[in-house]
């Protein structure tokens, strides 16, 4: 799968999702009941992006980082509720991400801007 043809469009979420997901929360952090690893699949329904992509996600006190070999900056995090609020960038592209995770599952939506527009859905699975 290839991450960067549309910032690697839907690369960023994962992000994280990132998919994901990475803005520290307050002083303390604590540990969340979603730290450990995800793996993201990453879906474009819409623009010229390539169709499907899977990452890696680890979430670490409720902040989330890429898992790859890539390097993309990330800002957002994982509520205590598993609400997902995300962008990932790298260089002039970015994407929005947003949606819930729920116990070992999660969902929700991205969009980017910058050179190429694309938007879609994401699914996560949590892998520890």
């Amino acid at each position: 799968m290839r991450v960067m043809s549309c910032l690697g469009a839907a690369a960023l979420i994962a992000p994280a999702l990132a998919l994901a997901l990475a803005l520290a929360p307050p002083a303390r952090a604590q540990a969340s009941r979603f730290d450990g690893n995800w793996s993201v699949e990453v879906v474009t329904e819409k623009g010229a992006c390539d169709r499907a992509y899977r990452y890696a996600v680890i979430v670490q006190n409720g902040r989330a980082r890429y898992g790859g070999p890539e390097n993309f900056n990330v800002n957002g995090q994982v509520q205590p509720n598993g609400s997902v609020s995300a962008s990932i960038s790298r260089g002039q592209d970015r994407a929005d991400v947003s949606g819930r995770l729920s116990g070992h599952t999660g969902r929700g939506t991205w969009s980017t801007s910058g050179g190429r527009v694309c938007s879609g859905f994401w699914n996560a699975e949590k892998r520890g």
